[in-house]
Protein backbone atom coordinates (compact mmCIF):
# COMPACT_ATOMS: atom_id res chain seq x y z
CA UNK A 1 0.00 0.00 0.00
CA UNK A 2 2.61 2.45 1.01
CA UNK A 3 4.72 1.61 -2.19
CA UNK A 4 1.83 2.02 -4.16
CA UNK A 5 1.13 5.78 -2.58
CA UNK A 6 4.78 6.45 -3.30
CA UNK A 7 4.58 5.54 -6.87
CA UNK A 8 1.36 7.72 -7.29
CA UNK A 9 3.16 10.84 -5.54
CA UNK A 10 6.66 10.47 -7.95
CA UNK A 11 3.98 10.09 -10.49
CA UNK A 12 2.46 13.61 -9.55
CA UNK A 13 5.10 14.94 -9.11
CA UNK A 14 6.61 14.14 -12.70
CA UNK A 15 3.12 15.78 -14.06
CA UNK A 16 3.41 18.71 -12.34
CA UNK A 17 7.13 18.97 -13.33
CA UNK A 18 5.94 18.82 -17.19
CA UNK A 19 3.13 20.82 -16.16
CA UNK A 20 5.86 23.88 -15.23
CA UNK A 21 7.88 23.14 -17.71
CA UNK A 22 5.04 24.21 -20.33
CA UNK A 23 3.60 27.09 -18.32
CA UNK A 24 2.97 30.55 -19.88
CA UNK A 25 5.16 33.40 -18.05
CA UNK A 26 3.31 36.59 -17.42
CA UNK A 27 5.84 39.19 -18.40
CA UNK A 28 3.86 42.79 -18.99
CA UNK A 29 5.54 45.76 -20.96
CA UNK A 30 3.99 49.24 -20.18
CA UNK A 31 0.58 47.78 -18.79
CA UNK A 32 0.26 45.22 -21.55
CA UNK A 33 0.82 41.71 -21.67
CA UNK A 34 3.72 40.52 -24.01
CA UNK A 35 3.02 37.19 -26.36
CA UNK A 36 4.09 33.43 -25.04
CA UNK A 37 6.23 32.41 -28.03
CA UNK A 38 7.18 28.46 -26.93
CA UNK A 39 9.04 28.49 -30.18
CA UNK A 40 11.20 32.55 -30.80
CA UNK A 41 12.88 32.93 -33.76
CA UNK A 42 16.47 34.57 -33.07
CA UNK A 43 18.55 35.46 -35.52
CA UNK A 44 17.16 33.42 -37.95
CA UNK A 45 17.46 30.10 -35.75
CA UNK A 46 13.92 28.88 -34.65
CA UNK A 47 14.93 27.71 -30.55
CA UNK A 48 12.94 25.45 -28.67
CA UNK A 49 12.26 24.52 -25.24
CA UNK A 50 14.60 21.82 -25.03
CA UNK A 51 16.78 23.37 -27.86
CA UNK A 52 16.71 20.11 -29.50
CA UNK A 53 15.90 22.44 -32.90
CA UNK A 54 12.75 20.27 -34.01
CA UNK A 55 11.01 22.98 -34.95
CA UNK A 56 13.70 25.14 -36.46
CA UNK A 57 14.64 22.24 -38.90
CA UNK A 58 11.15 21.28 -40.00
CA UNK A 59 10.43 24.68 -41.26
CA UNK A 60 13.79 24.67 -43.05
CA UNK A 61 12.56 21.07 -44.58
CA UNK A 62 9.69 23.06 -45.84
CA UNK A 63 11.35 25.58 -47.19
CA UNK A 64 13.50 24.11 -48.81
CA UNK A 65 10.34 21.88 -50.52
CA UNK A 66 9.01 24.57 -51.65
CA UNK A 67 12.54 25.85 -53.61
CA UNK A 68 12.87 22.12 -55.21
CA UNK A 69 9.32 22.90 -56.77
CA UNK A 70 10.65 25.77 -58.00
CA UNK A 71 13.77 24.18 -59.39
CA UNK A 72 11.81 21.51 -61.07
CA UNK A 73 10.39 23.70 -63.42
CA UNK A 74 14.22 23.81 -64.73
CA UNK A 75 15.21 20.35 -64.72
CA UNK A 76 12.51 18.08 -67.13
CA UNK A 77 13.52 14.27 -67.51
CA UNK A 78 14.09 15.03 -71.55
CA UNK A 79 14.19 18.94 -71.78
CA UNK A 80 15.66 21.50 -69.24
CA UNK A 81 18.63 23.16 -68.21
CA UNK A 82 21.97 21.47 -67.76
CA UNK A 83 23.82 20.28 -65.15
CA UNK A 84 26.21 23.06 -64.46
CA UNK A 85 23.02 25.55 -64.60
CA UNK A 86 21.02 23.46 -62.21
CA UNK A 87 24.13 23.12 -59.53
CA UNK A 88 24.57 26.91 -59.58
CA UNK A 89 21.03 27.19 -59.30
CA UNK A 90 20.39 24.77 -56.28
CA UNK A 91 23.35 26.30 -54.40
CA UNK A 92 21.60 29.57 -54.48
CA UNK A 93 18.03 28.65 -53.98
CA UNK A 94 18.60 25.75 -51.68
CA UNK A 95 21.81 24.99 -49.88
CA UNK A 96 21.91 28.99 -48.83
CA UNK A 97 18.70 27.61 -46.89
CA UNK A 98 19.93 24.60 -46.17
CA UNK A 99 23.01 25.52 -44.13
CA UNK A 100 22.33 28.68 -42.70
CA UNK A 101 23.39 29.00 -39.28
CA UNK A 102 24.44 25.33 -39.55
CA UNK A 103 27.11 25.20 -36.76
CA UNK A 104 24.17 26.03 -34.54
CA UNK A 105 21.95 23.02 -35.26
CA UNK A 106 24.27 20.72 -37.70
CA UNK A 107 24.35 18.33 -34.49
CA UNK A 108 20.64 18.01 -33.65
CA UNK A 109 19.06 14.70 -34.06
CA UNK A 110 16.59 15.87 -36.56
CA UNK A 111 19.40 17.27 -39.26
CA UNK A 112 17.51 14.45 -41.05
CA UNK A 113 14.82 16.24 -42.13
CA UNK A 114 17.47 18.48 -44.26
CA UNK A 115 19.10 15.99 -45.70
CA UNK A 116 16.28 14.64 -46.97
CA UNK A 117 15.44 17.33 -49.35
CA UNK A 118 18.51 17.91 -50.31
CA UNK A 119 18.73 14.39 -51.41
CA UNK A 120 16.09 15.81 -53.78
CA UNK A 121 17.70 18.63 -54.97
CA UNK A 122 20.99 16.20 -55.87
CA UNK A 123 18.54 14.23 -57.96
CA UNK A 124 17.21 17.22 -60.06
CA UNK A 125 20.92 17.78 -60.68
CA UNK A 126 21.38 14.54 -61.89
CA UNK A 127 18.30 13.25 -63.44
CA UNK A 128 18.38 9.93 -60.91
CA UNK A 129 15.54 8.47 -59.63
CA UNK A 130 14.78 8.16 -55.90
CA UNK A 131 16.01 4.46 -55.15
CA UNK A 132 19.53 5.51 -56.44
CA UNK A 133 22.10 4.91 -53.59
CA UNK A 134 22.61 8.47 -51.84
CA UNK A 135 26.62 7.88 -52.03
CA UNK A 136 26.29 8.56 -55.76
CA UNK A 137 24.24 11.85 -55.48
CA UNK A 138 27.01 14.22 -54.24
CA UNK A 139 29.23 12.63 -56.69
CA UNK A 140 27.04 13.08 -59.49
CA UNK A 141 25.96 16.47 -58.64
CA UNK A 142 30.00 17.91 -57.71
CA UNK A 143 28.63 19.20 -54.36
CA UNK A 144 30.27 17.95 -51.11
CA UNK A 145 27.90 15.63 -48.71
CA UNK A 146 26.02 18.22 -46.23
CA UNK A 147 27.36 16.48 -43.19
CA UNK A 148 30.67 17.48 -44.58
CA UNK A 149 29.83 20.67 -45.58
CA UNK A 150 28.32 21.42 -42.73
CA UNK A 151 31.43 20.73 -40.50
CA UNK A 152 33.60 22.65 -43.05
CA UNK A 153 31.48 25.49 -41.52
CA UNK A 154 31.62 24.49 -37.99
CA UNK A 155 35.19 24.31 -38.31
CA UNK A 156 35.56 27.64 -40.04
CA UNK A 157 33.68 29.19 -37.10
CA UNK A 158 35.73 27.64 -34.20
CA UNK A 159 39.04 28.73 -36.18
CA UNK A 160 37.83 32.15 -36.22
CA UNK A 161 36.79 32.10 -32.52
CA UNK A 162 39.97 30.45 -31.39
CA UNK A 163 41.55 34.07 -32.83
CA UNK A 164 39.78 35.99 -30.45
CA UNK A 165 39.79 34.92 -26.74
CA UNK A 166 38.10 37.82 -25.58
CA UNK A 167 35.11 37.31 -27.31
CA UNK A 168 32.60 35.69 -24.46
CA UNK A 169 31.90 32.86 -26.98
CA UNK A 170 35.03 31.51 -26.41
CA UNK A 171 34.73 30.38 -23.10
CA UNK A 172 31.74 28.67 -23.80
CA UNK A 173 33.44 26.65 -26.10
CA UNK A 174 37.27 26.21 -24.50
CA UNK A 175 36.01 26.63 -20.85
CA UNK A 176 32.26 24.94 -21.10
CA UNK A 177 30.53 23.69 -18.50
CA UNK A 178 30.44 19.48 -17.59
CA UNK A 179 27.79 18.08 -19.49
CA UNK A 180 24.81 16.83 -18.04
CA UNK A 181 22.82 14.78 -21.07
CA UNK A 182 24.88 12.36 -22.61
CA UNK A 183 22.45 12.02 -25.94
CA UNK A 184 23.76 15.47 -27.05
CA UNK A 185 26.46 16.08 -28.94
CA UNK A 186 27.51 20.26 -28.04
CA UNK A 187 30.18 22.09 -30.50
CA UNK A 188 33.02 21.07 -28.18
CA UNK A 189 33.15 17.52 -28.53
CA UNK A 190 33.78 18.07 -32.04
CA UNK A 191 37.00 20.53 -32.31
CA UNK A 192 39.14 18.55 -34.51
CA UNK A 193 38.74 20.52 -37.92
CA UNK A 194 38.56 18.44 -40.66
CA UNK A 195 39.84 18.23 -44.51
CA UNK A 196 36.23 18.00 -46.83
CA UNK A 197 37.84 16.99 -50.00
CA UNK A 198 39.99 13.74 -48.19
CA UNK A 199 37.02 12.79 -46.09
CA UNK A 200 34.84 12.29 -48.74
CA UNK A 201 37.14 10.23 -50.90
CA UNK A 202 37.69 8.20 -48.07
CA UNK A 203 33.69 8.18 -47.17
CA UNK A 204 33.87 6.94 -51.04
CA UNK A 205 35.80 4.65 -50.73
CA UNK A 206 33.66 2.62 -48.03
CA UNK A 207 30.79 2.98 -49.55
CA UNK A 208 28.71 0.39 -50.96
CA UNK A 209 27.64 1.95 -53.94
CA UNK A 210 26.84 -0.29 -57.06
CA UNK A 211 29.38 0.44 -60.12
CA UNK A 212 31.45 2.99 -57.33
CA UNK A 213 34.75 1.54 -58.81
CA UNK A 214 33.92 3.67 -62.17
CA UNK A 215 34.65 7.07 -59.75
CA UNK A 216 38.15 7.18 -58.50
CA UNK A 217 37.67 10.73 -57.36
CA UNK A 218 34.54 12.13 -56.05
CA UNK A 219 35.25 15.73 -55.88
CA UNK A 220 35.61 16.47 -59.34
CA UNK A 221 33.45 16.85 -62.07
CA UNK A 222 32.58 13.56 -63.57
CA UNK A 223 32.64 13.23 -67.67
CA UNK A 224 29.36 13.75 -69.40
CA UNK A 225 28.36 16.98 -66.84
CA UNK A 226 27.98 19.37 -69.56
CA UNK A 227 25.88 16.79 -71.99
CA UNK A 228 22.00 17.95 -72.73
CA UNK A 229 19.80 17.02 -70.16
CA UNK A 230 18.13 13.78 -71.59
CA UNK A 231 21.93 12.74 -72.21
CA UNK A 232 22.74 13.38 -68.63
CA UNK A 233 19.88 11.53 -67.04
CA UNK A 234 20.44 8.71 -68.92
CA UNK A 235 24.10 8.50 -68.44
CA UNK A 236 23.62 8.83 -64.65
CA UNK A 237 21.32 6.24 -64.54
CA UNK A 238 23.25 3.87 -65.99
CA UNK A 239 26.30 4.54 -64.08
CA UNK A 240 23.48 4.17 -60.59
CA UNK A 241 21.71 1.37 -62.22
CA UNK A 242 18.84 2.63 -61.34
CA UNK A 243 16.35 3.50 -64.68
CA UNK A 244 13.99 2.28 -66.69
CA UNK A 245 14.96 -0.73 -67.46
CA UNK A 246 12.47 -4.74 -66.94
CA UNK A 247 14.09 -5.76 -64.08
CA UNK A 248 14.19 -2.56 -62.10
CA UNK A 249 9.75 -2.11 -63.22
CA UNK A 250 9.65 -5.45 -61.75
CA UNK A 251 11.54 -4.47 -58.40
CA UNK A 252 8.69 -1.47 -58.32
CA UNK A 253 6.08 -4.12 -59.37
CA UNK A 254 5.25 -1.59 -62.20
CA UNK A 255 5.78 -4.95 -64.80
CA UNK A 256 5.36 -8.95 -63.87
CA UNK A 257 8.45 -9.46 -66.52
CA UNK A 258 11.60 -8.85 -66.10
CA UNK A 259 12.79 -10.33 -69.13
CA UNK A 260 14.56 -8.39 -72.31
CA UNK A 261 14.01 -9.27 -75.94
CA UNK A 262 16.85 -11.08 -76.02
CA UNK A 263 15.62 -13.27 -73.30
CA UNK A 264 18.09 -12.27 -70.28
CA UNK A 265 17.15 -10.17 -67.74
CA UNK A 266 17.37 -6.93 -68.47
CA UNK A 267 18.98 -4.67 -65.93
CA UNK A 268 20.77 -1.27 -66.75
CA UNK A 269 23.91 -3.02 -67.25
CA UNK A 270 22.92 -5.74 -69.52
CA UNK A 271 21.22 -3.17 -71.81
CA UNK A 272 25.06 -1.69 -72.13
CA UNK A 273 26.98 -4.55 -71.91
CA UNK A 274 25.53 -7.84 -73.50
CA UNK A 275 22.09 -6.94 -74.93
CA UNK A 276 22.89 -7.86 -78.94
CA UNK A 277 19.88 -5.14 -79.49
CA UNK A 278 21.17 -2.16 -77.62
CA UNK A 279 24.86 -3.21 -76.18
CA UNK A 280 27.98 -0.16 -76.85
CA UNK A 281 31.27 -1.21 -77.56
CA UNK A 282 33.25 -0.80 -74.50
CA UNK A 283 30.57 -1.18 -71.94
CA UNK A 284 29.87 0.95 -69.20
CA UNK A 285 33.71 2.02 -67.97
CA UNK A 286 33.72 3.16 -72.00
CA UNK A 287 29.96 5.10 -71.57
CA UNK A 288 31.17 6.63 -67.96
CA UNK A 289 34.01 8.28 -70.07
CA UNK A 290 31.50 9.98 -72.59
CA UNK A 291 33.49 10.02 -75.58
CA UNK A 292 31.62 10.99 -78.54
CA UNK A 293 31.14 7.48 -79.70
CA UNK A 294 29.48 7.41 -76.41
CA UNK A 295 27.84 10.63 -76.80
CA UNK A 296 26.26 9.47 -79.64
CA UNK A 297 25.25 5.50 -78.53
CA UNK A 298 23.27 7.99 -75.21
CA UNK A 299 21.22 9.95 -78.17
CA UNK A 300 19.93 7.51 -80.24
CA UNK A 301 19.30 5.40 -77.52
CA UNK A 302 15.27 4.62 -76.96
CA UNK A 303 15.14 4.33 -72.89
Amino acid sequence: MQRNNLRTTKGRHTVSVKGQAKHEQTVMLNGEKIRHEPAPTYLGVTLDRSLTFKEHLTRTAKKLKSRNNLLTKLAGTSWGANAEVLRTSSIALCYSVAECCAPVWSRSAHVGLVDSQLNSTMRLITGTLKPTPTPWLPVLANIAPPSLRRKEATDKLISKISDHSHWPIYKDIYEHPDQRLVSRTPLWNDLEPCDLASQWRESWETASAINSSLVTDPTIHLPGFDLPRREWSLLNRFRTAQGHCRACWKMWRLADDDRCQCGDVQTMLHMVETCPFTKFEGGLVHLHSTDESAVRWLTSFEA
